[in-house]
This record gives C-alpha cells, sequence and structure tokens, in this order.
C-alpha cells in the first residue's frame, strides 16, 4: 500500500475553496489528505476583502495553513492565478513542498506579475479604472458557447458556479511574485493544461522546455474548459494521483 500524500488545492482569482468540491472526494476516497482553502476576500473570507489584499496576502494564507496544520511532503496545486500564489509559497517554505502542480496556470519567474504573465490582466484593470471602487475587479463574464463561464457550459454548473465568485483585489495582479529563494528552484514541476475552448485573444505563456531543476518540463493536456475541477474532475484527479 501507499503512502497518503497530502494535497493542498489553491482556487483561482474570483473563485473560492468549493470549486474543488468534485475532485477533494476522488482524492480522499484513495486514502489522500486534502486542504482546499479559501483565499482571503473569498469563501468564508469574503469580508475580508480590501484594497490591501494582494498576492502576498494570499501567499501568506496558504503559508500559515502549511504551518499551522504541520504538513510536509506537499504536492501544491494552483489553478490559474493561483499559480502566483504557489509560487510565492513555495519560495517561503520550500522544504516542505514535494511537487507543484500548476492547473492551467500563470506561471511567473522573479519578481513577474500577473500582467507580466498575462497581459490581458491589465485590460481587467483598466476597466475598473472609472468605477466607485477601481481595486475591485469583477469576475469574467460568460462568453458565448463553447466557453461559457471560466469553460464551464452546464447551465446547473454555471449558476452554481455564480454564486461561489467574488470580487479580486486589484494588487493580487499587481504585486510580483518573490522567488528569490534557490531552494525553490529544485521542487519538480509538473504542468496541466486546458485545450480545446480558448477564448479567442487569451494568449498563453509556453511552458518552458526546462524545469527551473534543469529536468524535462511535464505537460499534461486535458480538453477541456478553464475550471476542469468542475467539467472534468475525474480526469483531472487521475493526473493529480499520477503526478504525486
Amino acid at each position: 500500500m501507499t503512502c497518503p500524500t497530502t494535497y493542498v488545492l489553491v482556487h483561482g482569482a474570483w473563485h473560492d475553496g468549493r470549486s474543488w468540491n468534485r475532485v477533494a472526494p476522488l482524492l480522499t476516497a484513495q486514502g489522500h489528505r486534502v486542504f482546499t482553502p479559501s483565499l482571503t476576500g473569498h469563501g468564508d473570507k469574503a469580508h475580508l476583502l480590501s484594497p490591501e489584499i494582494g498576492l502576498t496576502t494570499h501567499a501568506d494564507d496558504i503559508v500559515s495553513l502549511i504551518l499551522a496544520n504541520d504538513l510536509d511532503d506537499i504536492v501544491l496545486v494552483g489553478h490559474s492565478y493561483a499559480g502566483m500564489v504557489i509560487s510565492g509559497v513555495a519560495n517561503q517554505v520550500p522544504e516542505r513542498i514535494s511537487r507543484l502542480l500548476y492547473l492551467d496556470a500563470m506561471v511567473p519567474t522573479h519578481g513577474e506579475n500577473a500582467i507580466d504573465v498575462m497581459p490581458l490582466t491589465q485590460v481587467m484593470i483598466d476597466g475598473a479604472a472609472g468605477s466607485a471602487e477601481p481595486w475591485r475587479i469583477p469576475p469574467l463574464p460568460e462568453f458565448p458557447a463553447p466557453h461559457g463561464l471560466f469553460g464551464v457550459t452546464e447551465p446547473a454548473d454555471i449558476a452554481w458556479l455564480r454564486t461561489t465568485l467574488a470580487d479580486e483585489s486589484v494588487l493580487c495582479f499587481q504585486q510580483p511574485a518573490e522567488m528569490d529563494n534557490p531552494a525553490q528552484a529544485s521542487i519538480p514541476r509538473v504542468h496541466i493544461l486546458c485545450v480545446g475552448n480558448e477564448p479567442e485573444g487569451v494568449t498563453r505563456r509556453p511552458i518552458p522546455k526546462l524545469q527551473p531543476n534543469g529536468e524535462p518540463s511535464r505537460v499534461h493536456k486535458l480538453d477541456t474548459g478553464h475550471d476542469a475541477m468542475i467539467t472534468k474532475p475525474a480526469e483531472l484527479s487521475a493526473l493529480l494521483l499520477e503526478n504525486a
């Protein structure tokens, strides 16, 4: 019998920990330990949203979770914007992380922010600039089929997803990722890309051929929309188990 793995699953911008509701039970059913926290400003912490909440806040959220629960040998998964978050976490507690898994995620280098990684982010910031609260970035709108809401297309799933979404602080996209700890570079990385129905105008930065540790990059593809944890939970869980 294999030893259980500890997974920390980090949601992307605008979402909360409930986005993993279909994945976490599939992992725990295999005997693994799973944490699905909501970042500050989301879920049970939605009331804490403010202009001061940024990328550093969210990285600290996950570091605090890891230390409070004395977690070790973690598979740390970041979806979308949370690629920025898990990169910052790895910089702080590299010795506690066995693998970083980027799920259709932003992948920064040291000093880059979300705008650097995905310039389209600046368009959203500019769109909010003239509002009464320009620091609040609303969720992306639903796109016509087949793109849907964050790639979710089933009407019941879209209705549920809407109940979980909240605004994001602009500082989350403006603060740079801190990745200057040499130890973080040695952590193996895996990338899962959601392919097949990307909205027009959304471009993805190519995955480097080599990981920071010098090993060839490990890239998997899922034929689904951006929120694979909602649209393809079984297939995603299989990849998480395969890459533990």
